[in-house]
């Protein structure tokens, strides 16, 4: 049966599963008691299949354990705990949240928009008698009612995560149980991972690559997930030395903080040998690519994922088939073709990236304009357009050619620009704004914004300091530039693409 807790049903209970640093290991019995326990307790509160659950909480084992768990009994909605309480507030309701996961003790924004809205608050209560991802529950105020106590199936709806878009709002993404499964399972036999490895998670667990990458595909093999609180560059190889993992994943920036400290690190890389390093989220240079392979002597797996697919769609492949820089390697769950940028028909050459497969989410939801925009029906199946452009090579290795969409991804991180623009068009001296992506040598991408001012007197740094307020840290533009008019196209339209290099953003 296709459902988390097939996933890891079957594994030695007393092989260890979740770890953290200065923490006992969590084994696979007491995770699926653990498990047990989070779906009791959610019944108790009145929460059931179908209900979905948002989840902040800090990186860490606890997270992990608690994706894991509300996983088998309601449906998981994790989010970003550096949000604002605009945002928790949106998201809240855009998801119809009916309970929200916090820490015990708890009072920041996400509270206040929960409180606002209505929903129930369950507490995370860990004690010194608990192992790495052990905690129990409370609940703020009385049980709610009407709880489904069924277990959720493998049609049922396992995960809700919302991507950005461009001209409209985010799109809520509902990824089911087999979807989830059957990733998990991709990633397991693109990377070969069995009860032998060990995965060291520095990745936020509010993300399809951490959620999905690190923790699921892990337990999918019986291996064990050691549980950083989050990405520090400054404590990798101590955590690396505690951890003794035979793999990580990460995003190009995090990869590359990391190979600024890699040379006076050497003897702890030495003394925890990695069998391979992955990369996914965003494009990875080839010059570090090449630089990690050299530091870690290990190879490296870079990856190609996104929301609507539970992540993984093509993974560069493990030795001795060839890894190549530049390259997000072979298809690696789904099928992988090449389709007419704006005709429903596959096509040679190149065109936008499309994916088929058990992995792909059935469809937005709520969303009529988007799923038809997004998917067709071609050869019998029905493939989703990812909006990347690319084309294979005569080995069948897949390279992205450029990007269809106007996304800002800010080093794994997908911002949507009309996002940023209704934020700014807040301010009450803004009279006009475009938001769009500025090159960066590390992040990939940053945040832009041209802005015409009504008759105010508003500066640069005014307008970041208000952005602040309203947005997370990752989507204050670096760069505002305040005109008199924006560049408009032949049609009359402010125009996203090259608006960068229009503005002399970009060194040529």
């Amino acid at each position: 049966m296709s459902t988390y807790a097939a996933l890891i049903a079957d594994h030695d209970p007393m092989h260890f599963a979740i770890g953290a640093p200065g923490r006992p290991w969590m084994s696979y019995g007491a995770l699926r008691d653990q498990a047990g326990y989070v779906a009791s307790a959610l019944h108790g509160f009145g929460i059931g299949r179908g209900d979905r659950v948002a989840i902040v909480l800090p990186n860490g084992p606890e997270m992990a354990s608690a994706f894991v768990c509300v996983a088998q009994a309601a449906v998981t909605a994790p989010l970003n705990p550096g949000y604002k309480q605009d945002e928790y507030a949106f998201y809240l309701d855009d998801l119809k949240a009916r309970a929200l996961i916090v820490m015990e003790g708890y009072d920041g924004p996400a509270l206040a928009a929960a409180l606002g809205l209505g929903i129930s608050v369950i507490r995370v209560v860990v004690g010194p008698e608990h192992p790495a991802g052990g905690f129990v529950l409370t609940q703020d105020g009385d049980a709610l009612q009407g709880a489904d106590i069924a277990a959720p199936t493998s049609g049922d709806v396992a995960l809700i995560l919302h991507t950005s878009g461009t001209t409209s709002r985010p799109k809520i993404v509902p990824l089911l149980q087999s979807n989830v499964v059957a990733s998990a399972r991709h990633i397991e036999a693109s990377l070969a991972l069995s009860a032998e490895d060990r995965c060291m998670n520095v990745m936020p667990l509010f993300h399809i690559h951490g959620l999905i990458a690190a923790v699921s595909a892990t337990l999918a093999s019986g291996g064990q997930v050691w549980c950083a609180p989050g990405f520090d560059a400054l404590k990798f190889f101590t955590w690396m030395g505690e951890a003794a993992p035979t793999w990580y994943t990460a995003v190009p920036t995090m990869h590359q903080a990391i190979l600024s400290r890699a040379p006076r690190n050497a003897d702890t890389i030495a003394a925890h040998p990695l069998r391979f390093l992955r990369s996914s989220s965003a494009s990875l240079p080839p010059q570090v690519f090449k630089a990690l392979e050299e530091a870690f002597s290990a190879p490296v797996i870079e990856g190609y994922g996104m929301t609507e697919a539970a992540h993984q769609m093509a993974s560069n492949p493990l030795p001795p088939r060839a890894q190549k820089p530049g390259s997000v390697g072979v298809e690696a769950g789904p099928q992988v073709r090449i389709a007419h940028e704006t005709e429903p028909r596959l096509i040679d050459g190149v065109g936008e990236i499309v994916i088929s497969g058990p992995n792909v989410t059935p469809g937005y939801e709520n969303n009529d304009k988007a799923n038809a925009e997004n998917f067709f029906e071609a050869g019998g199946q029905r493939w989703f357009r990812t909006g990347d452009q690319g084309q294979f090579d005569a080995e069948s290795y897949l390279s992205l050619t450029g990007r269809l969409k106007e996304i800002i991804n800010r080093g794994g991180e997908k911002i949507s620009p009309l996002e940023i623009d209704e934020m700014l068009m807040d301010h009450p001296d803004v009279a006009q704004v475009v938001s769009f992506a500025v090159p960066h040598p590390k992040l990939g991408e940053e945040v832009g914004a041209a802005i015409v001012l009504k008759e105010g007197k508003t500066t640069e740094a005014e307008l970041k300091a208000f952005a602040k307020t309203r947005v997370a840290e990752f989507k204050i533009p670096r760069h505002i530039i305040i005109m008199d008019e924006i560049p408009k196209g032949a049609t009359g339209k402010m125009q996203r693409i090259g608006m960068a290099e229009k503005l002399g953003l970009v060194k040529l």
